[in-house]
C-alpha cells in the first residue's frame, strides 16, 4: 500500500509532515483527519516503493469477483450491519488485489459524505455503468439489499454462461495445440531422418513426400518467421481494425452467421440483453436508462444497434417488440415473448423468462458443439499424423516394388 505524506497542524497550532499508508488520496485525508484538526497538501511519497503496483496492474476484476462481493454484501447490508463497516470488512478479505484497492478507496469516501454508487463510479475497471447504476436505484428506493442480491443472481448467471462456454472450448483448444505440437514434431525432427535415407538410396521421391521435405527444411530454416509474422500481423490488423465503428458491425455481423457458432453467438447475446434488461427495470431504473446501459454491455454490435434502434422507437411512443422485429436480428419467439411482455405490462418479468429459456438453449447448444468438435478434432489429428507417415513410407513401398 502506497505511503502517502501530509502538511498538518495539531491541537496547539504546529504544523509538521506526517505519514499515512492509505489506498488512495482521499482516504489518507480522511485517516489524518482522525488526528488532525486541519490537513494541507498531501503528496505520495517519493521514496515509497509500491511492491505490490506490478500485482495490481497485473490483477483483473472478474465477473466471478463481483459476484461474490455482491452476494456478501446484500448478505451484511439485509443483517442491519453499517455501509462502512461492511466494505471495510469486504476489503480486508478480498483476495483480489485491485477489488481490494477498490473497496478500501470507496469506503474511505463513503465515511466522508459521499454515496456509494458515486465512489464506485470513479472505479470503472471494477465496477461497470450497470453496476453503479443498479445501486444508484437502489440507493434512492432504499432497496440496496435487494438490489445488491438481484445483482448477484445476474453475475453468477453470467459467470456461469462464460463457465459453461470455456469448460465447452477447453478439450478443443487442447487437443487442436497437441495436434500442433504433433505435427511441428515430427515435420522438424522425424521428417530429416527419413529425408537422408532416401538421399542415400537414390530414388525419385513421390510428390506427397517432396512436399513434406520442402515444408521441413522450411520449418527448419528462418523462413518459417514469415507466416509467423504474417500471421501476428494478420491478428493485430483484425484487432486493430475491430476498434473502428464500420469494422466492428463488420466482424460482429460476421460472428452472427459463422456455421456453428453464429446460432451460439446470437443465443448469448440475446440472453444477456434480456437478463440484463429484466434486473434493471425490476431494479427501478428507468427504461430508457436500462436500454442505454444494455446497449454498451451486451457484446455485440448489430444487437446493440437494434436495442439503439428501440430505444428511439420507445422515445416516439412506438413498442420495442416492433423496432426489434424491424432490425431481423431477434429470433422470433423472443420477440413475441417480449410483445406479449409489453401488452400485460409485465416486461421484466417477461424479459427474465426469455432470458431463462435462451440460456437453456446455449447449454444445449454448447453441448451439441462439443459433440461435434471432439471427433472432428480426433479426425484432424489422425489426418496429419497419417499424411506425415504416408509421404515418409511411400517412397519405400515405390522401392519394394523395383526389387520386386
Amino acid at each position: 500500500m502506497p505511503t502517502f505524506v501530509a502538511r498538518v497542524k495539531n491541537a496547539r497550532g504546529k504544523v509538521s509532515n506526517a505519514k499515512v499508508q492509505a489506498a488512495s488520496i482521499e482516504q489518507a485525508r480522511f485517516m489524518l483527519r482522525q488526528q488532525y484538526p486541519a490537513i494541507g497538501k498531501i503528496t505520495k511519497s517519493g521514496m515509497d516503493i509500491d511492491l505490490s503496483g506490478i500485482e495490481l496492474a497485473l490483477s483483473t476484476v472478474t465477473v466471478k469477483d463481483k459476484a461474490v462481493f455482491s452476494r456478501q454484501f446484500s448478505v451484511m447490508i439485509n443483517a442491519g450491519v453499517a455501509i462502512v463497516r461492511c466494505l471495510g470488512v469486504l476489503a480486508e478479505q478480498a483476495s483480489n488485489p485491485k477489488m481490494k484497492r477498490a473497496l478500501e478507496a470507496i469506503s474511505a469516501e463513503v465515511q466522508q459524505g459521499v454515496s456509494l454508487s458515486e465512489a464506485m463510479s470513479k472505479h470503472n475497471e471494477c465496477f461497470d455503468e450497470l453496476y453503479v447504476s443498479m445501486v444508484e436505484a437502489g440507493e434512492t428506493g432504499g432497496v440496496l439489499d435487494e438490489v445488491l442480491n438481484r445483482l448477484a443472481k445476474l453475475l453468477e448467471d453470467m459467470a456461469r454462461l462464460q463457465n459453461q462456454i470455456k469448460s465447452a472450448m477447453a478439450y478443443p483448444v487442447a487437443v487442436g495445440v497437441l495436434a500442433v505440437v504433433v505435427f511441428f514434431g515430427m515435420t522438424i525432427f522425424l521428417i530429416p531422418v527419413f529425408a537422408k535415407i532416401f538421399q542415400d538410396l537414390g530414388t525419385e521421391l513421390p510428390a506427397l513426400t517432396q512436399f513434406m521435405l520442402t515444408l521441413s527444411g522450411i520449418m527448419r530454416s528462418w523462413k518459417i518467421l514469415i507466416p509467423i509474422v504474417g500471421f501476428m500481423g494478420t491478428t493485430f490488423g483484425i484487432r486493430q481494425y475491430y476498434k473502428t465503428p464500420m469494422g466492428r458491425l463488420q466482424i460482429d455481423q460476421l460472428m452472427l452467421k459463422l456455421p456453428l457458432f453464429g446460432d451460439l453467438n446470437e443465443k448469448s447475446a440475446v440472453a444477456r440483453f434480456c437478463r440484463v434488461f429484466g434486473t434493471l427495470t425490476r431494479s427501478g431504473v428507468p427504461i430508457m436508462s436500462s436500454l442505454e446501459i444494455v446497449c454498451n454491455t451486451v457484446g455485440n454490435k448489430v444487437i446493440a444497434n437494434a436495442i439503439d434502434g428501440a430505444k428511439t422507437e420507445i422515445q416516439q411512443g412506438g413498442m420495442m417488440s416492433l423496432a426489434l422485429q424491424q432490425a431481423n436480428v431477434f429470433p422470433q419467439l423472443a420477440i413475441q415473448m417480449i410483445s406479449i411482455g409489453e401488452e400485460t405490462g409485465e416486461l421484466d418479468a417477461m424479459m427474465m423468462k426469455v432470458a431463462d429459456f435462451y440460456e437453456d438453449e446455449v447449454e444445449q447448444a454448447i453441448k451439441a458443439l462439443t459433440s461435434i468438435l471432439e471427433p472432428l478434432m480426433m479426425v484432424v489429428i489422425a489426418g496429419m499424423v497419417g499424411v506425415i507417415l504416408l509421404s515418409m513410407y511411400l517412397p519405400m513401398f515405390k522401392i519394394f516394388d523395383a526389387l520386386a
